[in-house]
């Protein structure tokens, strides 16, 4: 794995205010967090900038190396979110009470699958986090 600065650590952190840019969960809830190639580095991807996001540690690890996963509703393969390249909102949306990520496009569709978002312990987790106000994020 590349080297990667605290300079170029710090800008990724800041440019996604402290969320994972795939579940959008607060660093301060989780504490830790990784800073995840979106294409990743085995497939060529470069540790620049526009390359990296912060990502969960779950995320990050359910993600992996993979650029693509299986929509679950039609069954093709789809590209997953790059936070670089698209809006969260335009993919996904959060369960009216704030536990669940809901896709709305196949790209979305695929990451919540690949990325295992709305597994029950990341859901129980979330109810909880919105019990204690501090989910969903107020503004993405």
């Amino acid at each position: 794995m590349a080297y990667i600065s605290n300079a170029l650590r710090q800008l990724v952190t800041a440019r996604a205010q402290g969320l994972c840019e795939y579940c959008q969960t607060a660093q301060t809830i989780v504490i830790e967090m990784e800073l995840d190639h979106i294409i990743p580095e085995a497939a060529g991807g470069a540790t620049e900038a526009d390359n990296l996001c912060l990502a969960c540690i779950s995320c990050n690890t359910f993600k992996s190396a993979f650029q693509t996963g299986v929509d679950p509703q039609t069954g093709a393969v789809a590209r997953l979110f790059n936070p670089r390249q698209q809006q969260w909102d335009e993919h996904f949306r959060w369960s009216v009470d704030g536990s669940q990520i809901i896709s709305t496009t196949a790209t979305g569709r695929a990451t919540v699958a690949r990325l295992q978002m709305n597994r029950s312990l990341a859901v129980h987790a979330r109810h909880l986090w919105v019990q204690a106000g501090w989910h969903p994020p107020k503004a993405i």
